[in-house]
């Protein structure tokens, strides 16, 4: 409608009258425009701060139009609404957007609160792990030696958490009701940490926790707490409840993530061992029954 306006009312102005530097930056100015319209209704859900955002860049691109429209047809001063036009479009859309950017703020601020427990000092969406939504070990290792900088005389301290037999949680009901699990124990520990700690997904069916300002008896402590509320969760497969158990290790944030691993290593041996003592004696049982 604005290319008919221009059209059909101004007259063309001759070619070697046209500012092409001019044409250049207003067009490319709508066209980004309307790239940041596309890219935010692609990517935000609907509601009111998209429709916004939206309608503020969609009015600053036709402003941006309209004006690069001047370039190539004259319009007469006596009708003057070629002004009006770039002018209305142009402030009405930043008036907007900026309305969007106010709602936008307030709805950051509550994305932030809901993420407290899964980032720290930054925010960096490459980190995050699609299944459980939680920060991976690299983001866990670029945290700790920021906050070792920020506040190198305070006790800090981590934790690693590893679900036992998960493999054969796997086996027996499927890699999706593992996916399930996970994302169950995730919410739990989510439930039961405090706002400064923050936990991670370190790799497969493990979990980091991240705790500042921590004492290492009550990092433990909190991290006892954790196991037993994760043994008491009621998880359910198919209609079948699966006890899930965690074992943990904890120590003060000085020891790198992969010396801590290796205190973990044990306990992963001592637990097969375990699980394959209970089926030879559930063997040896069935035996004497027969």
């Amino acid at each position: 409608m604005t290319f008919f306006a221009y059209s059909s009312i101004g007259i063309a102005k001759p070619i070697d009258t046209i500012q092409w530097l001019d044409v250049i930056a207003e067009g490319g100015t709508a066209l980004m425009a309307g790239l940041w319209l596309l890219m935010t209704l692609s990517s935000r859900p609907r509601g009111k701060v998209t429709y916004l955002l939206a309608a503020g860049m969609g009015l600053i691109m036709l402003g941006a139009w309209a004006d690069c429209m001047d370039e190539f047809y004259r319009v007469g001063k006596e009708q003057g609404w070629d002004h009006w036009l770039e002018a209305v479009f142009t402030l009405g859309g930043m008036l907007v957007l900026t309305a969007g950017l106010y709602f936008w703020r307030h709805e950051q601020l509550s994305l932030n609160q809901h993420l407290q427990k899964r980032e720290r000092l930054f925010r960096d969406h490459r980190a995050f792990d699609r299944l459980t939504q939680l920060v991976d070990a690299n983001y866990l290792r670029r945290l700790i030696a920021m906050e070792q900088e920020r506040h190198s005389q305070v006790s800090n301290c981590v934790a690693l958490l590893d679900i036992n037999s998960f493999h054969v949680l796997n086996r027996d009901h499927g890699v999706e009701e593992g996916d399930r699990a996970l994302q169950a124990v995730a919410h739990m520990l989510l439930l039961n940490l405090s706002n400064q700690d923050v936990l991670c997904r370190y790799a497969g069916d493990r979990f980091a926790i991240y705790m500042p300002a921590t004492q290492l008896a009550d990092a433990q402590k909190k991290i006892d707490h954790l196991c037993t509320m994760v043994a008491q969760m009621h998880f359910y497969t198919h209609n079948q409840q699966v006890q899930i158990s965690l074992r943990a290790v904890c120590s003060e944030a000085l020891e790198e993530l992969d010396v801590l691993l290796a205190r973990l290593e044990p306990l992963d041996q001592k637990a097969m061992f375990s699980e394959a003592t209970e089926t030879v004696v559930s063997l040896a049982r069935t035996t004497v029954f027969s």
